[in-house]
């Protein structure tokens, strides 16, 4: 089972996932890095200080390193949900957001382009759009060990076909940040 762990930078996509990487049951992917890595990109965007990833490359390369003895293989990343069927959707108030990118010492711009994307529900609406599979997850007052606890039990219900009682506690939709003003 390839299941992406998907959401706007800053949302703990990647601290979720080095606590995976020790769940002997999970293969873990952090795909941002194997596109830097192993050039899977075809340009630098150096006005927005990223790369402009060739998805049909990362599909590919995804798909070869899926190691069919791991029963879930989490691929982490703002992208993975291109690549991957289901996904979990990680989203995080953008005053809460806002703080995280400015630790991170992300741009005015880049601050600002990701708080409106994740206003906007930009990744979740493609998420719906792309994918068969779509649980949203609210982590701005939880820890990382919820989180984890959390995406644990959608996936135990995946495994076990029982996804109706989860598709409804994590149903997209049910964050709304759309009322958040921008300065």
């Amino acid at each position: 089972m390839l299941i992406g762990i998907t959401g706007t930078p800053g949302t703990g996509k990647t601290s979720v996932t080095k606590l995976m990487e020790n769940d002997p049951s999970y293969q873990v992917i952090h795909l941002n890095e194997l596109i830097r890595e192993e050039n899977l990109y075809s340009e630098v965007d150096h006005e927005r200080d990223c790369v402009v990833a060739d998805m049909d490359l990362v599909y590919n390369r995804v798909l070869e390193l899926q190691d069919k003895l791991y029963p879930v293989t989490i691929v982490d990343s703002h992208l993975s949900h291109h690549i991957a069927d289901i996904v979990i959707v990680l989203r995080t108030s953008p005053e809460k957001l806002k703080e995280r990118l400015e630790k991170r010492k992300y741009s005015v711009e880049k601050v600002r382009e990701n708080l409106e994307a994740e206003a906007l529900d930009i990744i979740l609406a493609e998420a719906v759009d792309w994918c068969e599979k779509v649980f949203e997850l609210n982590t701005t007052g939880g820890t990382v060990d919820g989180t984890f606890k959390d995406i644990g039990k959608i996936i135990k219900a995946l495994k076990r076909g029982e996804t109706e009682e989860i598709e409804q506690a994590y149903r997209p939709g049910s964050v709304d940040w759309s009322d958040y003003l921008f300065d």
